[in-house]
């Protein structure tokens, strides 16, 4: 049976929060829509998209708002997206943010597809496309509406004033009065039954700075969500290779996970899974390289990080045994390579 899609906990408790700022009875809502918020307590619980597809329509009924999802971006806090709003505070520039945001979307949700292609009408621009992948998204409208009020919010926060794009296309029909619309969006520059949802932003905007970024603290982000996104369900089942890299990003962190480590997280037995993994035409030792060289490569493309803090985050205790081991899986240094 195909696991159903999902998205984090913390979006459905803030749209939650957000309907109780505004006059609605959260308590009720939930009853409503047979959710207990205690049993997602923990910062990376999630829940079905279904779940909060139940919730928009009675949202909108309780704070008699009928734009209500367009004004929930400047009600928010970021921060309560968790992981992936931690991994965007950290980042050197908002077009490095909107690129961290398309590569870990699933964590937020798995029904939205973000992604970016260039924007020819502009030179050195970008359109930040949103795709509904999920079949349990029935109110796409609400959907579309609140992520970009979302997105927008959250650059206007990460770089310290609002940020207005050049132009937003939206995938559903034209509302009688869009006056909303281009207050939620900060442009006038609308175009409705457009084939894809897309907002444009030019190279000066993608070039502002995130405020308080700590550069040191994005790879400790970003791995947390490099651990969230191996282990989400996916409509294909995951290989038994495909789990054990998941777990070994998931463990690795200033640590070498083991091979018994990994094999009590999948409740395996250690010769059953060196068995398995054989079958396969897989070691241990052949993944855990490649997730670390995949990992080591990423590191070394972040300037701030130098080539011992890189062996540290990859569990090696000695920066020289870390040099010999890329050296052997890419033909280079760490140095040559990031030079």
């Amino acid at each position: 049976m195909t696991p159903p899609d999902t998205l984090a906990a913390s979006s459905l408790n803030m749209l939650l929060w957000v309907a109780g700022q505004h006059g609605a009875d959260a308590s009720a809502l939930c009853q409503e829509i047979d959710f207990d918020p205690a049993t997602t307590a923990s910062p990376d619980a999630r829940v079905p998209i279904a779940t909060i597809q139940r919730l928009w329509p009675l949202v909108v009924a309780a704070t008699h708002d009928p734009y209500f999802d367009l004004h929930i971006g400047r009600a928010i806090n970021f921060t309560a997206a968790g992981t992936l709003a931690y991994v965007l505070m950290h980042t050197p520039t908002l077009g490095a943010a909107i690129a961290q945001l398309c590569r870990y979307q699933d964590v937020a949700c798995q029904g939205v597809r973000t992604f970016q292609t260039s924007a020819p009408e502009w030179p050195d621009s970008i359109w930040l496309n949103l795709e509904l992948t999920s079949a349990a998204i029935v109110h796409p409208q609400y959907v579309l509406n609140s992520e970009l009020s979302i997105y927008l919010a959250a650059f206007a926060t990460l770089t310290g004033s609002p940020v207005a794009p050049l132009a937003v296309r939206l995938a559903y029909p034209r509302p009688a009065d869009t006056r909303e619309h281009e207050l939620a969006f900060g442009t006038k520059n609308l175009e409705f039954e457009a084939p894809c949802t897309q907002v444009a932003f030019d190279a000066a905007t993608l070039a502002r700075p995130i405020l308080h970024a700590n550069p040191a603290l994005f790879p400790i982000f970003e791995q947390h969500a490099t651990a969230l996104l191996a282990q989400l369900p996916t409509s294909q089942p995951a290989t038994l290779a495909e789990r054990v890299r998941g777990e070994i990003v998931r463990q690795l962190k200033g640590e070498l996970p083991t091979l018994t480590t990994v094999a009590v997280q999948l409740c395996l037995g250690v010769r059953t899974l060196q068995l398995k993994l054989k079958e396969a035409g897989h070691t241990y030792q052949q993944l855990l390289d490649a997730v670390r060289n995949d990992l080591a490569q990423r590191h070394l493309r972040e300037a701030h990080l130098s080539i011992t803090d890189v062996a540290f985050l990859l569990g090696y205790s000695e920066p020289s045994v870390f040099v010999r081991s890329f050296k052997k899986w890419t033909g280079q240094t760490p140095g040559a390579f990031r030079r």
